[in-house]
């Protein structure tokens, strides 16, 4: 809630640094857990295979690829701001070709060891595999602590960004431009209101212990269309590329392909939501 009073994406531009920093610490805690919990003798037997039946994986893979379009999509900010007008275009592709580097770094070396060293055990929770809730721990305790703490300060650091496009709207309702941003008619607003949202979005976080299934919804219903299909139809609407040629038939190609893609992405994270809730309970320790 404090932080959340930051008036601006300009405002934040100190926490997104420190967020970069988060996001290389919490990997590396990853990547050296999970080598060193794979050659240890705690680790259980690696095994690769795929489990469950057609279907299932089926399903579980088209929810896997929602998952990823949801980590991924924390680009789209910058992919947006990098299409406007010079000289803002070429600082923001500069900052898109930063942001890619970072989540390629990050995310692949944490992906690719976590499943070196678990297999098919692998948890949606890497702390899961690294703190079994019926053996001992297989990586040092303080790796465990310094990744927790990286987590849980870069996930306010996200929170502050994706919910700062969804202040602004409410707040060009009940806010007076003109009067500035520090004045007291338009502090007290955003101290209220921004509060509530806070709060609001915490209960239903704590509410619902589904978070990488969340994920999956969200990545279907949002990130798939944003990232591959929209931008595909606007650019035919606006620059009409001819029949002829050869873009205009990737960009189709491309829409045949990613809508269904999001379709069954949809589908698969409603299904395992469904699934998991028969495990679970509203407001479960997990």
């Amino acid at each position: 809630m404090v932080f959340s009073q930051m008036p601006s994406f300009h405002s934040l531009r100190h926490l997104t640094l420190l967020s970069s920093l988060l996001a290389f610490g919490y990997s590396l805690c990853i990547v050296g857990g999970s080598i060193y919990a794979g050659h240890s003798k705690l680790a259980p037997p690696k095994e690769y295979s795929l489990l469950g039946t057609t279907v299932s994986k089926t399903f579980n893979a088209f929810n896997g690829i929602a998952v990823i379009a949801t980590a991924y999509g924390t680009s789209i900010i910058p992919e947006i701001q990098a299409t406007l007008a010079p000289p803002i275009s070429g600082k923001m592709f500069k900052a898109l070709l930063l942001c890619y580097c970072i989540v390629l770094t990050t995310f692949f070396s944490a992906g690719i060891s976590g499943y070196w060293a678990f297999g098919n055990q692998s948890s949606g929770n890497i702390f899961l595999n690294f703190v079994p809730s019926n053996g001992l721990p297989v990586v040092p305790k303080w790796v465990v602590v310094v990744a927790a703490i990286c987590v849980i300060l870069q996930l306010l650091v996200i929170a502050l960004v994706y919910s700062q496009p969804t202040f602004e709207v409410i707040e060009a309702r009940f806010s007076k431009v003109e009067r500035g941003k520090y004045a007291i008619r338009n502090v007290i607003p955003r101290l209220l209101l921004r509060s509530l949202v806070v709060a609001f979005g915490a209960l239903i976080a704590a509410m619902l212990p589904f978070f990488g299934d969340l994920n999956a919804l969200i990545g279907a219903l949002g990130f798939i269309p944003l990232d591959f299909v929209l931008p595909i139809i606007l650019y035919n609407v606006v620059f009409r590329p001819s029949l002829r040629t050869y873009i205009f038939w990737i960009n189709a190609a491309i829409i045949f392909v990613y809508t269904p893609v999001g379709i069954m992405g949809c589908v698969s994270s409603i299904r395992q939501i469904a699934l998991d809730a028969k495990n679970y309970k509203l407001f479960a320790n997990v």
